[in-house]
């Protein structure tokens, strides 16, 4: 698992790159300041974006299978990843910051949808129609 990076992965990459070119500038790569250091924040809107693995994080929508060896080990890592996810969830709640989660799987299919709604959470939408994710 050395081989495995945390920080600025291919599905990160592609989303600055495309943020970037869309002019959607001024974010902060993994903001210490921020619960979870976001893989993207943009600090004085109070926005966090969160590029999830499909695997590290278990996916809801490709449901990638576990693996075949160690079961138990692997099953415990993905219930504690999950449980890390739930509770920065609830920290941005409280803190009253946008936290969005991008899934690999999604980013590599609709990017335009999602460039899409960053813009929109630049204008200023009002919170009844952010994303709650």
């Amino acid at each position: 698992m050395r081989g495995n990076k945390a920080k600025n992965t291919k599905p990160e990459i592609l989303l600055r790159k495309a943020l970037w070119h869309a002019g959607l500038r001024g974010y902060r790569i993994h903001w210490p300041f921020a619960p979870g250091k976001p893989d993207i924040c943009y600090p004085g809107r109070r926005l966090a974006v969160f590029v999830h693995g499909c695997f590290w994080h278990q996916c809801p929508y490709c449901k990638p299978p576990l693996p075949k060896t160690n079961v138990g080990f692997w099953q415990d890592k993905f219930n504690s990843n999950k449980l890390r996810d739930e509770r920065y969830r609830q920290l941005y709640r409280e803190a009253g910051w946008q936290r969005i989660v991008v899934w690999e799987c999604q980013l590599y299919q609709n990017l335009e949808s999602f460039l899409t709604i960053m813009k929109e959470l630049h204008r200023g939408v009002p919170a009844s129609w952010q994303v709650a994710a």
